[in-house]
């Protein structure tokens, strides 16, 4: 049963399992500290296909085959499944998914897709609306740059505040069967917006906003950050880490000492020309389908926040000079004494 925790927070009584999940990165991110970690890695940028976006429609197609295997089940076990991904329309999880014939329910949190399809999977597997659920995300930097920047051929110069888009994607299986990782609580975010207008520096756009969900959860739960072994944030990167910090001074609450950014994780700044560090959807479901979801399972966590931002914005919005709305939703994940094998 799904329970209301203060103003902002559910708790989730029958824990949902996290039974299987995967993750399929590209060529750069195997370059980086991580590259041992993926499930899969495509090192041809165009993944053997036609055109970019129809790659990154392949990376899901990939992460959501391995996270079923993983598993044990088919995509006939899957009773619904929630994605989508930065590409107009989610034309990337919409073609990266058909094949598999699952019921589709499309998500758009930009970069916080990930934990938003966790979220919505949580929901129906503990509200018994499914028995099965799958979600899953992907970016692509060829994909995401000639959409939201320039085209690649263009080389325009990146300024120190930009961040890297991922090409990655990330993929969970959920059942209520009480072992292995389980989703215990969640943090709905709202929209924030503090007028930030430079669509380079996606880390001050996405900061409040991750602040401000932080916080939430802190004052429902009545815990602290102590109380937690990571508290992870999806891509706030250098820039947006920086000012999640100093928000949260303000509030009197200091995460730092057990805190890390999957933008900061994926790639290794000083070798990688990555500016200010990653973003994209498909940061946050590759470092947590990897490295984070492994490490809740061998027990060096137990107690984790994961926290995706997403900035809310289109190319449209940005070409008439509007703010960057932003959102942060959270979910709290737990070890249980059974592990899934």
């Amino acid at each position: 049963m799904i329970k209301r925790i203060g103003a902002n927070t559910i708790g989730f009584e029958e824990s949902p399992s996290i039974i299987g999940y995967a993750s399929v990165a590209g060529k750069l991110e195997a370059q980086g500290p991580l590259k041992n970690e993926f499930d899969k890695i495509i090192y041809d940028s165009y993944a053997g296909k036609t055109s970019y976006e129809q790659a990154e429609s392949l990376l899901q197609t990939e992460a959501v085959g391995e996270a079923l295997r993983k598993a044990h089940r088919t995509a006939e076990d899957a009773d619904f499944i929630f994605s989508g991904d930065l590409l107009n329309q989610c034309v990337g999880s919409s073609f990266g998914l058909k094949d598999y014939n699952i019921p589709f329910l499309g998500q758009y949190g930009a970069c916080s897709t990930m934990v938003q399809g966790l979220i919505m999977a949580a929901v129906f597997v503990e509200s018994k609306a499914a028995k099965t659920a799958v979600c899953a995300t992907s970016s692509h930097y060829c994909s995401a740059e000639r959409q939201y920047r320039f085209p690649l051929e263009y080389g325009g110069v990146r300024t120190p505040t930009a961040q890297w888009t991922v090409t990655a994607a990330g993929s969970c299986v959920l059942e209520n069967a009480k072992k292995g990782v389980c989703v215990a609580q969640a943090t709905v975010g709202k929209i924030t917006d503090l007028g930030v207008t430079d669509a380079n520096n996606m880390g001050a756009a996405m900061a409040p906003a991750a602040a401000r969900t932080i916080r939430e959860f802190f004052e429902d739960t009545k815990t602290s950050p102590t109380e937690y072994d990571l508290i992870l944030t999806g891509d706030l990167g250098e820039v947006g880490t920086g000012c999640l910090y100093d928000l949260l001074e303000g509030d009197g609450i200091n995460i730092s000492p057990r805190h890390n950014d999957c933008g900061l994780m994926i790639y290794d700044r000083n070798t990688q020309d990555v500016h200010a560090g990653g973003s994209g959807c498909g940061c946050c479901a590759s470092v947590l389908c990897s490295k984070i979801l492994k490490e809740l399972e061998n027990g060096k966590y137990k107690n984790i926040l994961v926290i995706a931002t997403g900035a809310l914005m289109s190319p449209t919005t940005c070409g008439q000079g509007q703010s960057i709305p932003s959102i942060a939703h959270l979910v709290n994940l737990k070890q249980s004494r059974k592990i899934i094998k």
